[in-house]
């Protein structure tokens, strides 16, 4: 999973998987969720992102990783 923000659209993609999305849903204003050829989530995209959560803080529990990358 990579998780990116855009400061200059204010916006913040959550990649999901590897495969390439062929499908886009909006969920909600500004929210749109990515799909590939399988109907599987590929990815999430969150316009106006600073406005919907809390940028400041990334809580990341009980998840086994074998690598951490954080880099700004």
């Amino acid at each position: 999973m990579k998780i990116a923000y855009y400061p200059d659209t204010d916006s913040m993609y959550i990649d999901l998987s590897e495969k390439i999305s062929v499908d886009s849903r909006e969920v909600s204003p500004g929210i749109v969720l990515d799909y590939d050829s399988d109907g599987n989530l590929t990815g999430i995209d969150i316009d106006n992102a600073s406005l919907k959560m809390n940028l400041r803080e990334i809580v990341l529990s009980k998840i086994p990783f074998d690598k951490q990358i954080i880099a700004a």
